[in-house]
């Protein structure tokens, strides 16, 4: 019976932890936020994107680190530190540009300010929730970017 290898167990972690990850991006952007802003009482829809993403950030505060510690694994383990070099490997450097935003975000950002935005929300709900709509929709497109070149790149598809 073969056995798994380091290599495609870092790999295996990698995509469900981005899949859980991005996927989560996703559902709060597509569903959970256009929900939030089409309830006509715009207290109840930004009190329903708090419960959401709150449940939420705790699991993704789990799945971005492993996401980047299975990433660094296979980059030393595959010493593939001269793509990052490589313009036709962009989409590697995208990745940990993305990551770091999403740790910084998740993990600085959000502790943060939370705060001071459900306290511009209990004055304009409407008008929080419509920017965190815009703010989601610019994270998932260079998530979604990033995924594509990845995927792509790492099957032989070069963009560069």
């Amino acid at each position: 019976m073969p056995t798994i290898d380091d290599i495609e167990l870092a790999r295996a972690l990698h995509v469900l932890a981005v899949a859980h990850w991005i996927g989560g991006v996703a559902f709060v952007t597509l569903v959970a936020l256009p929900l939030a802003r089409a309830d006509p009482d715009a207290k109840k829809g930004f009190a329903l994107f708090e419960a959401i993403e709150k449940r939420f950030a705790r699991q993704v505060r789990v799945s971005i680190p492993v996401a980047g510690l299975a990433g660094l694994w296979m980059t030393w383990r595959l010493d593939l530190w001269a793509t990052f070099r490589e313009p036709s490997f962009w989409w590697m450097d995208a990745m940990v540009v993305l990551w770091t935003l999403f740790m910084v975000l998740v993990f600085v950002v959000e502790p943060r300010e939370h705060a001071r935005i459900a306290a511009r929300a209990a004055d304009d709900p409407r008008g929080v929730l419509t920017r965190v709509f815009r703010a989601h929709l610019v994270l998932l497109a260079a998530a979604s970017i990033t995924i594509l070149g990845a995927v792509a790149g790492a099957h032989g598809g070069l963009f560069g």
